[in-house]
């Protein structure tokens, strides 16, 4: 009996620590670095600009034990054209990721959100080519589910100009 339970005492407490061990914020420098990193390189295109495109893409990508990107997969994206300036920064970000120390590669989810600054969004023909443009986009749907295993929800990414 007292083997039984010195034995669940060390499985409890095993537990218990691999609980209370947290992974540390996966980009180097932590949340604020990240945020401002992607501030400073998510480049908007003219072409968008032009068409006051607003809009969100949902990214996963794969980072091994030297936080170089592996692969990006769009899960969902409100337009083509609007993944393309988040996936152009994401590249930027390679071998600023932290992954535990036990996996070769981890998954991470993020989301970007592409919006106008508050004074442009008012204008009246502002809302005419927002309209058109939210007419014309074309959303990108993952087809069969996708299995996340094991992957981590960063924090959202809002982009404005």
């Amino acid at each position: 009996m007292k083997r039984f339970l010195s034995i669940a005492v060390l499985v409890l407490c095993a537990l218990v620590s691999h609980a209370q061990r947290q992974m540390a914020f996966p980009f180097q420098g932590g949340k604020e670095v990240m945020m401002t990193f992607f501030k400073n390189n998510v480049v908007i295109p003219d072409a968008l600009k032009k068409q006051n495109a607003a809009g969100t893409a949902i990214l996963k990508f794969t980072a091994d034990d030297k936080g170089a990107i592996q692969k990006v997969v769009v899960y969902y994206a409100d337009d083509y054209s609007i993944a393309l300036p988040f996936i152009d920064a994401l590249k930027r970000s390679d071998r600023k990721w932290v992954i535990p120390d036990e996996v070769k590669t981890y998954d991470f989810v993020i989301s970007f959100t592409l919006d106008r600054s508050p004074a442009t969004a008012k204008a009246a023909a502002t809302a005419r080519s927002t309209a058109d443009a939210n007419r014309a986009h074309r959303p990108i749907f993952a087809s069969n589910p996708i299995p996340l295993d094991m992957a981590t929800l960063l924090p959202a990414i809002i982009t404005t100009y």
